[in-house]
């Protein structure tokens, strides 16, 4: 995605040189989101982007790994020889990590890829028995599309609680009932000791039966390839971008997954791994290779998820925030988190009120303070618990 946007953001801003959008896949640039939906359960072959390369003027060289740069020389390595560049986007994204020891096992799989989507079609087609790794976000919208084709599904967390990573216990734990009231089993404090054929043992002593694995237990900055570059890396081996996604190195530029940026409105710097964050960061991208000034690239992070059949938004970074204000009830359908830092709202998780998310990701751009007491009512719209 970010990629893609990138080449598509420099035709659009009048850029006229030449462009070329190399990837280590053979495919043609496609979403991710529908990886886990349609393109999992066989609703749709495939989710390549709808774009006219050709007649933007966007060299297309699929299935070519890059394994260094050298950015003295302006050159990166490949298989097939060096490719020179004025200007470097690196846009490589998240890699999934690997259970240690499941490497060579049959039946495990991963979901981050158009061939891993394809590669897990037949497990739910026949129905299997489901093992899922890892109750984030990504187990979750798998358990859930495993669930809609009729398959036997159980998941384990090491953690206490789904989404523990991601979300504060008490905003998790409603959603914990929902893989029950889906029908799939959620075992939690369940920490994994081996993956054989057939079957996963966990470190009690229970085994699960399962014809297929699922693991999704986080991503990486895919930057592997960026060691002796010179480019800096951060503590999650991320590339620590500036406010205009510059990386260290001259004309080097890095957008989405895999690069930090520092936030002014949440005073830390963030390594945001969702969909928006690459549709987002390539307009600034652009609009400084083609010599304009843009603004500092400082977005309120946003993704969704559609999980156990609700839609879930998130809007903002929660981490800084003193206080928790509920909108309606947790156990219902619908519902609403807030999250205000010294009275402004700084971030909103929305479960089937989209509404509530259209107008709090305003909100939190506008660093708008709020009346607790009104935004905890689900009737009073946010906007109307503004405080003058």
């Amino acid at each position: 995605m970010a990629g893609v946007q990138t080449a598509v953001a420099l035709r659009e801003q009048g850029f006229a040189g030449a462009v070329t959008l190399i990837g280590a896949e053979p495919h043609r640039p496609y979403d991710r989101p529908p990886l886990s939906k349609a393109v999992l359960l066989g609703k749709a072959e495939g989710s390549a982007f709808d774009i006219d390369f050709e007649a933007l003027g966007i060299e297309l060289s699929l299935g070519h790994e890059v394994t260094g740069v050298r950015p003295a020389d302006r050159e990166l390595d490949t298989a097939s020889g060096p490719a020179p560049y004025d200007t470097l986007v690196i846009a490589t994204g998240a890699e999934p990590i690997l259970l240690p020891g499941t490497a060579q096992v049959p039946g495990v799989h991963l979901l981050r890829t158009l061939d891993d989507a394809e590669r897990l079609r037949p497990v739910l087609a026949e129905q299997h028995r489901v093992v899922v790794i890892g109750a984030g976000w990504i187990g979750a919208e798998f358990a859930t599309a495993a669930r809609d084709a009729g398959c036997s599904v159980t998941v384990v967390e090491a953690a206490e609680r789904p989404l523990a990573g991601a979300l504060p216990a008490a905003v998790a734990a409603p959603m914990t009932s929902w893989y029950a009231d889906s029908g799939a089993e959620l075992r939690t404090h369940a920490r994994v000791d081996r993956v054989e054929p057939g079957s996963v043992l966990l470190a009690d002593g229970t085994r699960l039966p399962a014809d297929a694995v699922v693991v999704g237990i986080g991503a990486r900055p895919a930057t592997g390839w960026l060691a002796d570059s010179g480019i800096t890396l951060g503590a999650h081996r991320e590339i620590v971008a500036d406010d205009h996604l510059r990386t260290s190195e001259p004309d080097v530029y890095a957008v989405g997954d895999c690069s930090s940026f520092p936030s002014g409105r949440y005073g830390e710097r963030l390594l945001v791994h969702h969909w928006d964050n690459a549709l987002q960061g390539p307009r600034t991208v652009a609009a400084n290779i083609i010599g304009e000034t843009p603004s500092a690239y400082d977005p309120v992070p946003y993704f969704w998820s559609e999980q156990f059949g609700r839609f879930v938004q998130f809007a903002g970074h929660h981490a800084s925030a003193d206080e928790l204000v509920w909108r309606g009830d947790p156990s219902g359908a619908a519902w609403t988190v807030c999250w205000l830092r010294r009275g402004a709202l700084v971030a909103v998780l929305a479960v089937g009120r989209p509404r509530d998310l259209a107008q709090g990701r305003k909100l939190i751009e506008a660093a708008a303070r709020l009346s607790p007491e009104l935004a905890s009512d689900p009737a009073v719209p946010l906007k109307k618990a503004v405080l003058p």
